[in-house]
């Protein structure tokens, strides 16, 4: 049986006044959980099953080699340092944080992990006790003795740690185990000193406790004793596997996980993992992860504000416990926008902290492929546009000389893809490669070439601002590129010809499923650029790294472009919150067929848009048809096309109303089906269809079918689409068929690139000034010279050459 009732930490701290009471309830060493707004109660037997068990087991004795292993860590020790548990005055408890530590903890336990906390704070909340009892006595004291109201400054004296954490030790256990009870979990205290661990009954009886607590899904919260604990001594301090000494709970919960066998260590503190130097230096790196032997590259900074241990001490007892066979992660548990979910992110696999491994990659980093990149490609950049139009070349070429090899691996890829079963048929369809396909290819980069002669460098305004103080406008990469791609290897070969054409640094993440496609396809790219030394600036993300881990590095990434389902690019928005995203989430575009359409060029761009390649972003979705066109040969020659062709239809609410029996209604307007389906609604004029794409569309591709010049120019002019066609199907939206020779992406954004995404949408501007000593005071009502702001004739500047005025 589980609570009856249950609140979340979260309501329980939303309740006014609750957490006063309570804390006062705990400093009183009383039990807070008696109190009237806390008179929830678990009945559970602890011999139950949890909530929902996870598929947890794995013989100890390695630690995990990569994050994405967590998930399978049954055993969890959780260290809350000082600087986590505490306030900033170091007077009392950061109750809001320990709150939401204790749900994610009872979270992980409920659903089938072992979870142990290995906690500070006893300190805090002994001084905090302590303090309110003597300025208490001391306020009593004076009023008695000077017999009048008015109180003398009061100052405390100096208290000793020891006896604040003999006033703390109840207060903090009694907070513990009210938190939990929300949670129907039930909690342990067990205090330990160094001797415990050095005593060989005593270690027994603690390892067989601790065993026993875990067998009954109870969480064990364990600290050092630190009303009697000795002042640390100089040892042989973490000196081989068998050997630690409890100096501090960082060293503590080390020598608890081995103990325990435990699969995963989390040391939480107030910084966001290891860096290579002290935080807050201008040169200093979060390391995302640990390996031994790296120590000599770690300059280790000043310790945190409380407790005794620093990150020199954590990353020995991580060590320690990495070598006894736990894997271990430090990270920040004071953030207040990570905390209420950094424990579950962790044990998720989600790139948060500092991961010890022992198992070092055989290649770089992500982080080491972008900084790589990167600086390859400002040599890139610095190329004469016929060098990287040669590149680009030798690519295309490749595609055809090479194309048996590339072949080869797609269709490995494609029978390991039907073997599994989980790709759909338009998913596959993506996935096969052609010899065909491969010579469209090469076409297409060959148009890339010609028109990176006129990129890089490119002058789009000159203005002579004043006598011999002129100012140019030229267009510059970007940077760094990210592209995630799914189930298309086509896409590789076709964006790295426009990242070599705009002098930008790329990385590339594809899905698993085209794994031997891509890779082959990208040593291609790499042999290209090998030609002027470039190779490194296309990168291929081969390691198992997140989409949402990727979406992060916004100090390395400056653009992503996702290319792929609806669902992937809506990920990669949510999950890339400060790096750009160029792309659309939809493809709801619309043929609206007008009165006065012709049958032939109606029926024919209906088919094209719908039928050609239905999993196309600028397939049809949604076919408006004038209401006048209703019961006449038009429409029915429409149906019976559709019919033939195998589409389903589905009626919207106004087409319904019409039809005695009708298809089944539509669910919703604003639906990309993907496949041999659409929308059939009926509106009353060519401004109704302009205002229901307004509504319902995703500014991608709308159509219109008409003979009357007028009524298509109105909506051309006025539907705010990235592509907008009369009498043309809607599947021309396409960087190829537009002559662009292949593009990123379809955006739809109201900024920057719009629409096929080529060449263009891969380049911003920087402006450069050229004087000769001039300064803004000469400009001003004292100086002696004028603005003259004169636009000059705007002449082609290539890299390391400079205009003539």
């Amino acid at each position: 049986m589980y609570l009856q009732k249950m609140i979340s930490c979260s309501q329980f701290l939303a309740r006014p006044n609750a957490m006063q009471t309570f804390v006062r309830a705990a400093s009183q060493g009383k039990n807070p959980s008696s109190s009237p707004f806390l008179t929830l109660h678990a009945v559970r037997q602890w011999s139950n099953v949890p909530f929902f068990t996870v598929p947890l087991a794995r013989a100890h004795g390695k630690s995990f080699a990569h994050r994405s292993e967590l998930r399978q860590a049954k055993r969890i020790v959780v260290k809350l340092g000082s600087a986590v548990v505490t306030r900033g005055d170091e007077c009392g408890l950061a109750l809001g944080r320990l709150a939401s530590i204790v749900e994610q903890v009872a979270v992980l336990q409920n659903q089938g992990r072992e979870m142990m906390i290995v906690t500070s704070g006893a300190v805090a909340f002994g001084k905090q006790r302590l303090r309110h009892e003597i300025l208490l006595s001391q306020s009593v004291r004076q009023a008695l003795h000077s017999g009048q109201n008015q109180l003398k400054d009061m100052s405390l004296p100096v208290l000793e740690a020891r006896a604040c954490a003999a006033a703390g030790q109840s207060g903090l256990m009694a907070l513990y185990e009210a938190m939990f009870t929300q949670y129907s979990t039930c909690t342990a205290q067990i205090l330990v000193t160094n001797l415990d661990f050095h005593d060989d009954q005593k270690r027994r009886n603690l390892n067989s406790t601790l065993h026993e607590l875990l067998r009954m899904n109870i969480v064990p919260i364990i600290n050092t004793n630190d009303a009697v604990v000795p002042p640390p001594e100089p040892n042989s301090d973490l000196q081989g596997v068998n050997v630690i000494s409890i100096k501090d709970n960082d060293s503590l919960a080390a020598r608890l996980a081995v103990e325990m066998r435990a699969d995963l260590l989390i040391a939480l503190s107030d910084v966001e993992g290891l860096y290579d130097s002290p935080p807050g230096s201008d040169d200093a790196k979060l390391l995302d992860t640990f390996y031994p032997g790296d120590q000599h590259s770690i300059t280790y900074g000043t310790k945190s504000r409380v407790g005794i241990g620093g990150m020199e001490a954590k990353v020995k007892a991580a060590l320690w416990a990495l070598q006894g066979g736990t894997s271990v992660v430090i990270a920040n548990g004071t953030h207040p926008k990570v905390t209420g979910h950094v424990i579950t992110d962790i044990v998720e696999g989600k790139k948060v902290g500092t991961f010890f491994s022992e198992v070092k990659p055989a290649g770089p980093t992500v982080e080491q492929q972008t900084e790589m990149a990167r600086s390859a490609g400002r040599t890139l950049a610095s190329l004469e546009p016929e060098q990287r139009s040669d590149i680009i070349c030798i690519l295309a070429d490749l595609l055809t000389e090479r194309k048996d090899e590339i072949l080869s691996a797609n269709k490995n890829d494609m029978e390991h893809a039907v073997s599994t079963g989980r790709l759909s048929p338009a998913m596959l369809k993506r996935l096969s490669l052609s010899s065909s396909k491969l010579n469209s290819l090469s076409i297409g980069l060959r148009l890339i070439a010609v028109s990176s002669q006129d990129s890089v460098g490119r002058v789009l305004r000159r203005t002579r601002v004043a006598n011999k103080l002129e100012l140019e406008q030229i267009t510059v990469p970007i940077g760094v590129l990210l592209v995630i791609f799914e189930s298309r290897p086509d896409c590789l070969p076709q964006v790295s010809a426009l990242a070599i054409a705009s002098g930008n640094a790329l990385l590339l993440k594809g899905g698993k499923e085209a794994a031997n496609t891509n890779r082959i396809l990208h040593e291609l790219a790499q042999e290209a650029l090998s030609i002027h030394g470039d190779k490194d600036a296309i990168q291929l993300v081969s390691t198992r790294e997140e989409v949402e881990d990727l979406c992060r590095l916004e100090k390395m990434i400056d653009l992503i472009i996702p290319r792929g389902s609806s669902q992937l690019v809506r990920d990669i928005q949510r999950a890339a919150k400060s790096i750009p995203v160029l792309g659309h989430s939809e493809g709801i575009c619309h043929v609206y067929v007008d009165h006065e359409a012709s049958v032939d060029k109606a029926i024919k761009i209906i088919r094209d848009s719908k039928c050609d390649y239905p999993a196309a972003c600028n397939a049809m979705e949604t076919l408006l048809v004038h209401r006048d066109l209703l019961r006449t040969p038009l429409f029915d020659q429409i149906i019976d096309m559709l019919r033939t062709e195998h589409v389903k239809v589905h009626a919207g609410p106004k087409f319904a109303s019409y039809l005695t029996f009708s298809p089944s209604e539509v669910k919703s307007l604003r639906t990309e089906y993907g496949d041999l389906e659409c929308c059939i609604e009926v509106v009353d004029s060519m401004q109704e269809a302009v205002d229901h794409i307004h509504k319902y569309g995703s500014s991608h591709t709308d159509v219109i079918v008409t003979e009357n010049e007028d009524t298509a120019e109105q909506f051309l002019q006025q539907l705010d689409s990235a592509c907008v066609f009369w009498n043309a199907s809607s599947r021309f939206a396409d960087g190829y068929r537009f002559g662009l020779g292949a593009e990123v992406g379809i955006s739809t954004a109201r900024i920057h690139a719009r629409g096929p995404v080529g060449l263009e949408g891969l380049l911003t501007t920087k402006w450069v000034l050229r004087g000769e000593g001039q300064t803004a005071a000469d400009f001003s009502e004292q100086g002696s010279m004028t603005y003259l702001h004169e636009n000059l004739p705007v002449a082609q500047v290539l890299p390391g050459h400079r205009t003539t005025s």
